[in-house]
């Protein structure tokens, strides 16, 4: 009596596994492989640098892919698939068609993500863990970024410059500059209060304003959306330090714009991103896309916490900390 009621449990147990096998198998048959591309230019950089890149960004961020087995099984082929078409459009090392100011911006972006922890992503390094990076990877990025300062511009960058600052001589042309997707320049927000500071790893000083719709979302809270009309400016300058130690802001870098405009900038999660630098204030970009290609892509990792702003306003910070202090 007891083998018959064995043999009965055994049964839905095999037939459980045997489902399971013929449902895995059916999966298969709707398995389609990465489409494959070919290499149209490499990013060039020094050899450690790329060795970097190829382990923790080319599976994703290229189109010379090293996938796992497991990468192309289903279920897991399809996620795979997904994230690698997303990641190229965002930024693919096989595609590196940038001059040398977009090559160095691209560079400055990559580190600041390595950073942050935030790439590769953590999902991605549970499954491979051999692509993290390590603290002496992201300083062999930040020296080689770095480096990049120092390298000239391109002949007929020189060229753009040089026509933008004989533009420029008009002094009413600074009250019209205006971005290639739009925003437009002004300097009001010298007038706006300010939401935070920061400095970065280049030593520069960062003053972020807000105008009055903006600072008002900070103070109720309600920047999840960011309410329309919303513009933040994040302003640029280089350290300089004093005989006495003192460090004060030098040399003005750029001003950085964000405008919250959902139904203009659909293709940027609603915020339409400029960068007006040096005394010419000339804007970043040659055409409309230029933040689509460049700026969402680190924006939109920080979408949850701050509603895309890499630096969380004061009123924020402060609450953190009192939180923290109270653990």
């Amino acid at each position: 009596m007891d083998s018959v009621n064995k043999k009965r449990k055994v049964k839905p147990i095999a037939l459980a596994f045997l489902l399971i096998i013929g449902l895995f198998t059916a999966l298969q048959l709707f398995n389609q492989p990465l489409e494959g591309k070919s290499v149209a230019k490499k990013i060039e950089a020094p050899r450690e640098v790329l060795t970097i890149l190829e382990n923790s960004c080319f599976n994703c961020h290229s189109n010379q892919p090293n996938l796992s087995w497991y990468d192309k099984i289903a279920p897991i082929s399809w996620a795979v698939n997904k994230d690698v078409k997303r990641a190229r459009e965002v930024l693919n090392f096989s595609e590196w068609n940038y001059s040398a100011g977009e090559h160095q911006g691209k560079m400055y972006a990559i580190l600041n993500m390595m950073q942050s922890g935030k790439m590769p992503l953590h999902n991605y390094t549970l499954l491979h863990p051999s692509a993290k990076i390590t603290t002496k990877d992201v300083e062999t990025i930040k020296k080689y970024t770095l480096s990049l300062s120092s390298v000239a511009p391109a002949k007929n960058e020189l060229k753009d410059i040089h026509q933008n600052i004989e533009i420029s001589e008009n002094k009413t042309f600074s009250k019209f500059l205006i971005s290639p997707n739009g925003v437009k320049y002004t300097d009001d927000y010298k007038n706006w209060k300010v939401i935070s500071m920061s400095t970065l790893f280049d030593n520069s000083i960062r003053v972020i304003y807000g105008n009055n719709i903006a600072v008002k979302a900070i103070e109720t809270e309600n920047f999840h959306p960011w309410p329309n009309g919303s513009i933040v400016v994040k302003s640029v300058w280089k350290q300089e330090k004093l005989p006495d130690g003192e460090v004060r802001a030098g040399e003005f870098v750029n001003a950085q714009f964000m405008v919250k405009d959902a139904e203009k900038y659909t293709d940027t999660e609603g915020w339409g991103f400029a960068k007006f630098s040096g005394k010419d204030l000339h804007p970043t970009g040659k055409t409309a896309s230029f933040a689509k290609e460049s700026c969402i892509a680190c924006h939109r990792q920080l979408a949850e916490k701050t509603g895309y702003l890499f630096d969380v306003p004061m009123k924020v910070n402060i609450e953190r900390l009192i939180k923290n202090l109270q653990k």
